[in-house]
């Protein structure tokens, strides 16, 4: 931040607050503001960047009571607005006279430069104790404090922690950080803790942590959104005839499935509100249908068998392929 910027910039405006505002309303203004313009909520926009760049700078100012004060000191001098006068006929009381009285110039003109020794931060400087160096020494040492840096971190849950949710601790940078994994976190998903980064410079706000869940595979059980999947194996009479059968929930209980006489191996079932419960909503179960082929038959079965084939002969099962596949 430059001392120009201290003449041109209105902070309390910026922040919104009245120039009698206290650090309470000044916190409180800064976090909303910093809250709708920040970057993660405003990609690709270099307008609300710039504004939450302006807040921030604002905010380093008017928090800390020394730079205040030299604030709302410098602005009263200059009238409160962006610029100052040059001085000279019609213009008594002007900004340059002020300084130039203080400097024993009388009411002669002051030249400010904006380059070399001697130049108008040192002026500046030199009133504010500053000593010659600008701006940076006599207004609170030079840029604004800076917010803290994002950190990340990864956590490892199992596929059945992932889908009820948990609250783990993680150690970050000699620290323990406490995080809510909420229910239905998927594999490779980030989640972001506000303020629980690496902490800012001078009450600067911290910056984020940003954790990435790696979620281990379940033995029967895969995530699709907030359904549950399963593939279920299913005898061939049962798949033929129709059957019910007892499939198991993530919850360790069972649910009787219904499968339709006729259903071929790949079909899938659904089963209404057994998948994974989130507070936004609640999955279903989906039931794939594979159907065994036995590896090894006893004579009864291989006759049983052979008996069907005989009774199922009229029936051409790849009828249209040929045909199909020369399209």
């Amino acid at each position: 931040m430059t001392g120009q910027d201290w003449l041109e910039k209105d902070f309390y405006a910026l922040l919104g607050v009245s120039k009698d505002a206290d650090a309470a309303a000044i916190k409180k203004a800064y976090r909303k503001l910093a809250r709708q313009l920040h970057p993660d909520h405003n990609p690709g926009d270099p307008k609300a960047e710039e504004r939450f760049k302006d807040i921030g700078e604002a905010y380093a100012v008017l928090s800390d009571p020394e730079q205040r004060q030299q604030y709302d000191q410098l602005r009263a001098m200059a009238g409160g607005g962006a610029r100052f006068t040059a001085g000279g006929r019609g213009n008594a009381g002007g900004f340059e006279d002020v300084l130039g009285g203080m400097f024993g110039q009388g009411g002669g003109r002051v030249r400010y430069s904006t380059g070399g020794g001697g130049g108008f931060e040192d002026i500046l400087g030199g009133l504010f104790g500053g000593g010659g160096g600008g701006y940076g020494g006599g207004f609170g040492g030079g840029r604004a404090p800076q917010r803290g840096i994002d950190l990340t971190a990864s956590t490892t849950l199992s596929f059945r922690t992932a889908t009820e949710g948990s609250t783990i601790t993680l150690q970050v940078e000699n620290r323990q950080v406490t995080a809510r994994i909420p229910a239905g976190v998927r594999d490779g998903q980030k989640i972001r803790l506000r303020g629980k980064g690496r902490p800012g410079e001078a009450g600067a706000p911290a910056g984020d942590l940003v954790i990435e869940v790696h979620v281990t595979a379940h033995p029967v059980f895969s995530a699709d959104g907030a359904n549950l999947r399963i593939t279920v194996p299913v005898a061939f009479d049962e798949a033929a005839l129709g059957a019910q059968v007892d499939v198991p929930t993530l919850d360790g209980s069972t649910v009787r499935v219904k499968i339709p006489a006729g259903t071929p191996s790949g079909r899938t079932l659904r089963v209404k509100g057994k998948g994974i419960v989130t507070p936004k909503e609640t999955g279903d179960l989906l039931v794939t249908v594979q159907v065994v082929v036995p590896q090894k038959l006893t004579p009864a079965a291989r006759e049983a068998v052979q008996a069907f084939g005989i009774a199922t002969s009229g029936e051409d099962v790849r009828a249209g392929l040929l045909a199909a596949a020369r399209q």
